[in-house]
C-alpha cells in the first residue's frame, strides 16, 4: 500500500502524463491534417501556438483558485476541460478557426493543471522528498509525450484525439475516489508548516524579488528550446532530415530520455541534501546549470548534423539534460514561497509560455526568411538557455521570501 505522499505524487504525476500526451498529439497529427486540409506553414504555426494563448491565460487562475477552493476541485475541473477539448478536436478540424479555438480551450484547461499541482505539492510533500516529487511529475509528463509519440503514428489522426481525451475522464474518476484533501480554516493543511505564514501578500510582491525572477527567467529559458522541440521536431525531421511516417516514432526517444534522466536526477538531488549534506541552494543551482547549459550546447550539435540517427541522439541528450531543471528551479518555488507556490509557479509558467506563443509563427518566419535553413532558430534557443543559466546562478535563493 502506498503512503499518502506517494499516492499524491503518483496521482498528480499521472495527471501530468495525460496533460503532456494531449499536448504533443497536435504536432504529430498536424502532418496528415495538413495533407488533408491544405494549410500553409503560417496556418500550421497558428494552430500549434494557439494552445499557448489559452495556457498562458489560466496560469494565475489555477494558482489562486487552488488556494481559495482547494487543489482537488481545481485539478478535477482542469483535467475535464483539457480532456473534452482533446476528444472534440476531430469535430472542429474542418474549420481552422474552430480548431484554433479548441486549442485555446485545451490550453486553458492545461494551464490550470500545473499551478494546482505545485500548490498541492507545497502543502503535501516534505522538503526532503520534493526533488523526487517534482522529478516524477516532470518525468511522467515526458513518458506521456513518449507514449503519444509511439502510439499516435499508428493511428488515424482522429483516433489520436479520441484515445487520449478518454484517458482524462478515467483519471478524474480515480482522483475523486482516491485523493483525500485535508483542509484547515482557510486552505489545505501543510505537512511541513512554513516558518512564516504570511497569507496576505500584495501582487506586487511576486514581482519585486530577484530570487523569484531568477526562477521565472530560468523557466522561460528552459521552455524556449523545449517548445521548439515539442512543436517542430516532427516537421523538422520530415521536411529537413528526410524522415518518413515510420520514422516519426523516433520523436519519442527525446521524451524517454527526459523521463529517465529526470527521475535519476530527482533521487540524486535528494540524496545530495539528505546524505551528503549539500545545501538546498547548491543543489538547485547545480541542477539548473546542467538543465540549461547542457541542452543549449546539444541543440547546437543537433542543428549542425544532417544525419537522422545522429540528430535524434543529440536532441535526445538535449531534452534529457533539460529534465534536471525539475530538481532545480522548478523545485525552488516551494522553498522561497511555500505559502504561495501555486501562484509563483503560475506567474513563472505564464511568462514561460510566451515562447510557446512565439515559437510557432517566429520559427516559421525565420525558416522562410532563411530560405529553409533552421540554424537561426536553434542558435537563438541556445543563447536564451545560456543567459537563463547565468541569471539563475547569480540571483537564486533557497530561503523563504514570501
Amino acid at each position: 500500500m502506498l503512503s499518502k505522499t506517494s499516492q499524491t505524487i503518483a496521482l498528480c504525476s499521472f495527471a501530468n502524463f495525460i496533460n503532456s500526451a494531449d499536448r504533443v498529439i497536435m504536432p504529430i497529427a498536424i502532418v496528415p491534417m495538413t495533407d488533408e486540409y491544405r494549410w500553409d506553414l503560417h496556418g500550421q504555426g497558428w494552430v500549434l501556438s494557439s494552445f499557448a494563448v489559452g495556457y498562458m491565460s489560466s496560469q494565475v487562475i489555477g494558482g489562486s483558485g487552488a488556494k481559495k477552493y482547494g487543489g482537488k476541485t481545481i485539478l478535477t475541473i482542469a483535467v475535464l476541460l483539457w480532456s473534452f477539448s482533446t476528444f472534440l478536436v476531430p469535430f472542429f478540424a474542418h474549420s481552422i478557426n474552430a480548431l484554433i479555438m479548441s486549442r485555446v480551450l485545451l490550453g486553458l484547461g492545461e494551464g490550470l493543471g500545473l499551478p494546482t499541482i505545485f500548490h498541492i505539492f507545497s502543502h503535501a510533500i516534505p522538503s526532503e522528498e520534493r526533488s523526487r516529487a517534482f522529478a516524477y511529475l516532470v518525468a511522467f509528463g515526458s513518458i506521456g509525450q513518449t507514449m503519444a509519440s509511439v502510439i499516435c503514428p499508428h493511428l488515424s489522426w482522429q483516433w489520436m484525439f479520441y484515445l487520449f481525451g478518454s484517458l482524462g475522464v478515467l483519471w478524474v474518476i480515480l482522483w475523486t475516489i482516491v485523493y483525500k484533501e485535508v483542509r484547515g480554516p482557510f486552505e489545505e493543511e501543510f505537512v511541513e508548516p512554513p516558518k512564516v505564514n504570511n497569507t496576505n501578500v500584495s501582487w506586487s510582491a511576486f514581482l519585486c524579488h530577484w530570487p523569484l525572477w531568477s526562477t521565472y527567467i530560468a523557466h522561460f529559458s528552459m521552455n524556449w528550446s523545449n517548445y521548439i522541440i515539442m512543436q517542430w521536431l516532427p516537421t523538422y525531421m520530415t521536411r529537413s532530415l528526410g524522415a518518413d511516417q515510420s520514422h516519426i516514432m523516433f520523436t519519442a526517444v527525446p521524451y524517454l530520455m527526459n523521463s529517465v534522466v529526470g527521475m535519476v536526477a530527482g533521487h540524486y538531488a535528494d540524496s545530495l541534501i539528505t546524505r551528503h549534506k549539500w545545501t538546498i541552494l547548491s543543489v538547485r543551482r547545480l541542477m539548473t546549470s546542467i538543465g540549461l547549459l547542457g541542452p543549449g550546447l546539444f541543440i547546437l550539435f543537433f542543428s549542425a548534423v544532417n544525419n537522422l540517427p545522429l540528430a535524434v541522439i543529440f536532441v535526445s541528450i538535449s531534452l534529457g539534460l533539460s529534465a534536471c531543471n525539475s530538481s532545480g528551479h522548478l523545485s525552488n518555488h516551494a522553498e522561497i514561497a511555500p505559502n504561495h507556490a501555486g501562484i509563483t509557479f503560475a506567474i513563472s509558467n505564464t511568462l514561460a509560455t510566451i515562447p510557446g506563443i512565439l515559437c510557432g509563427p517566429l520559427t516559421a518566419e525565420l525558416v522562410m526568411q532563411s530560405h529553409g535553413r533552421w540554424f537561426p532558430v536553434f542558435i537563438i534557443a541556445a543563447g536564451v538557455n545560456f543567459v537563463g543559466a547565468i541569471i539563475y546562478l547569480s540571483q537564486s535563493a533557497a530561503s523563504q521570501i514570501l
